[in-house]
């Protein structure tokens, strides 16, 4: 089996969460794998890291071994691809818990902004194929 580089964990009954993954997937050169945390594959994977789903309730990161929630991870996922948005990065000078804030507004608002997802919506086969 090939070694993972990066892995973005998302919610998967999420649909704002769905299309930031399909965003991302066009924009990164196939550098991330994916997969939803509810999933056995996602919970063991958090499980490594001491932690559950609902303990983070983020958008995970996990690359080159290390775990990164909230901002950190979006921005890290940002510095991945394709320019214009690998310049987010440089919302990284902001403090942590402002970045936050603002994510965690996001977050609680994503289903009001999107809806749930349909969990039968088969993916398309360029993201299918990088599904952990």
């Amino acid at each position: 089996m090939e070694p993972m580089k990066a892995v973005i964990l998302f919610d998967g009954t999420c649909a704002f969460c769905e299309r930031s993954v399909r965003f991302i997937a066009t924009r990164d050169a196939g550098y991330f794998k994916f997969g939803a945390s509810q999933n056995p594959e996602g919970r063991a994977l958090l499980e490594q890291f001491g932690t559950t789903r609902e303990a983070t309730r983020s958008l995970i990161l996990i690359e080159d071994g290390r775990l990164y929630l909230r901002s950190d991870a979006v921005l890290r996922i940002a510095a991945r691809m394709t320019a214009p948005w690998r310049y987010a990065r440089v919302f990284a000078i902001v403090p942590r818990p402002i970045r936050d804030l603002v994510y965690r507004f996001v977050a609680a608002v994503r289903y009001r902004l999107a809806g749930e997802s349909n969990a039968c919506e088969i993916p398309p086969p360029e993201i299918r194929a990088r599904l952990i």
